[in-house]
């Protein structure tokens, strides 16, 4: 049986042969719902590149374990580093689209209030969507065992997302009108590559000249027409089989 995952809020001097108590509701969830026993096996991550297996060796209460490290292990920020903007789409599909790019391997998602966006975050509402956002890359990122999550970003305004994309080193969007396949784009080994999802009312003609302008040419995923909550999936597959992410 496959060890389960677990976050700890830190595992700063963490080593082989110490221990690391496990609280809080990540703690609880261990002990009162997986419950978890002296001697089983688990994983624990800090969701910023380090994590520690181990056997429970204490169980107290209903939410505090304790874990014998046998083992630490680093997860080193990947290179070239994937970022997707996503336009954001109705209803909970903006949860779907950051669970599979989270269980995929995207690195950062960028929410992006685009102007055809039926959805609009907007005070009070903006701060739940954006959590729900960030719990949902949690989540994955301890379904998929990776080590190091995520980063889900405020949400942005297309000014903001052309001065990102001015920042990398291969920037693209996804659009109809590519004249290239994304398949055949030159990519660089290091640095950032920013893709860009647009939402289900396409992106508008403003939005891709000031992309354009920051260096982001429209390229073509396929011979189809993907959901916005599915297109950024499908074409970061596309883009870590091409890179040495993959290999």
């Amino acid at each position: 049986m496959t060890a389960p995952v677990f976050i700890a809020d830190t595992l700063a001097g963490a080593a082989p042969g110490g221990t690391v108590a496990l609280d809080g509701p990540e703690g609880r969830h261990a002990v009162s719902v997986r419950r978890l026993r002296i001697g089983e096996e688990v994983v624990l991550t800090d969701g910023a590149g380090r994590g520690v297996s181990g056997a429970v060796v204490a169980v107290e209460g209903k939410d505090r374990l304790t874990v014998q490290v046998a083992e630490v292990r680093e997860e080193p920020a990947a290179q070239p580093r994937i970022t997707v903007v996503q336009a954001l789409p109705k209803g909970d599909r903006g949860e779907l689209a950051v669970e599979t790019m989270t269980e995929t391997g995207v690195d950062a998602i960028v929410p992006w209030t685009a102007a055809r966006c039926v959805t609009q975050w907007r005070a009070e509402r903006g701060a739940k969507a954006l959590a729900k956002w960030r719990a949902t890359a949690r989540e994955a990122g301890k379904q998929s065992r990776r080590l190091r999550f995520p980063e889900v970003t405020a949400a942005m305004t297309t000014r903001e997302v052309a001065e990102v994309l001015a920042g990398a080193a291969f920037a693209a969007v996804l659009h109809e009108s590519g004249a290239l396949p994304l398949a055949t784009a030159e990519l660089p080994a290091q640095g950032d590559i920013v893709l860009v999802v647009g939402p289900e009312g396409g992106v508008a003609p403003e939005e891709l000249a000031a992309f354009a302008a920051a260096g982001a040419q429209p390229y073509r995923l396929g011979p189809s027409v993907l959901r916005t909550s599915t297109a950024g999936t499908a074409a970061l597959a596309l883009l870590l089989g091409r890179t040495a992410r993959w290999a």
